[in-house]
């Protein structure tokens, strides 16, 4: 089965599904990244705060899977904002992979209050002029943040990674961002089960008509709308069902009742108050 791939604005491209090991426990983590890698995911998603790296480069060292066919992310902390600390930030995180480099390195979250994430774009600037990191992105930014660093550096982000699902369909960041060739990842994807989106009208009647999950109608919608998704599940029979979404396609017309599901539903935190 092939992953569909996008074209990022630096040149480098990068799978549309991938796997997510966000509270995933650090002394399952390397069992959980093998089995997803066994069912056949090549994009992985982690962070520095989620304490998991370390499982992840040993799933990844012991899969066998060359280096040139994995695409790897992780994050930069919010207390590791800054120029120098950044730089050791990055040091650390592949120290933990077990890695020369990452595939796309974030700012996890923008934390206005702080106001040194343009200081830390800066530095990652660097970490790209550096290898250590092949593209670079931010996680979280809203417009606002986005354009800060757009307008005071000379690179564009290559990604914005931000919660978003069905009822919570962030239109004016995703509007913003195409307009300057930035791509959109979800995070909490399928609502991180904080609502029945499963049991929403438009997603159990597509689930029904193409004899599918809802996760699976979830999880196409967000590939149908363009836009970078990774599910997480601790079950490799989830994992598997969340990978096989390419042998259907929801019509635009259930693509259209899915999007009518927006009602600026947050579910996690508001990038703009954030002080974790």
């Amino acid at each position: 089965m092939t992953v569909p791939t996008i074209a990022l604005n630096d040149g480098n491209t990068i799978p549309q599904l991938g796997f997510g090991v966000f509270k995933v426990d650090p002394d399952e983590t390397e069992r959980i990244v093998t089995d997803a890698l066994e069912v056949g995911y090549r994009h992985i998603d982690t962070a520095a705060i989620y304490g998991n790296e370390v499982g992840v480069g040993r799933a990844i060292e012991k899969s066998g899977i060359p280096r040139d066919e994995l695409f790897i992310t992780t994050k930069l902390w919010n207390s590791d904002q800054g120029t120098q600390s950044a730089f050791d930030a990055i040091d650390l995180s592949l120290e933990k992979l077990g890695l020369e480099s990452v595939n796309l390195y974030l700012i996890h979250w923008p934390r206005p209050d702080l106001d040194r994430y343009l200081e830390t774009w800066l530095a990652l600037e660097q970490i790209k002029e550096s290898g250590k990191a092949a593209s670079i992105g931010v996680s979280n930014f809203h417009v606002e943040h986005l354009r800060k660093v757009i307008e005071g550096s000379s690179t564009v982000p290559a990604v914005d990674q931000i919660e978003l699902h069905p009822a919570f369909a962030q239109h004016e960041i995703r509007d913003f961002a195409a307009s300057k060739g930035i791509h959109v990842e979800a995070w909490g994807p399928l609502g991180q089960g904080k609502y029945d989106l499963f049991g929403m009208a438009p997603v159990a009647a597509a689930a029904a008509a193409h004899g599918v999950s809802p996760a699976q109608v979830v999880i196409r919608w967000h590939l149908q709308n363009g836009i970078i998704v990774f599910p997480k599940s601790n079950s490799r029979e989830r994992m598997a069902q969340n990978f096989d979404v390419f042998g259907f396609e929801l019509t635009a017309d259930e693509v259209a009742a899915i999007d009518g599901l927006d009602q600026g539903l947050r579910v996690g935190s508001d990038p703009t108050t954030a002080t974790f």
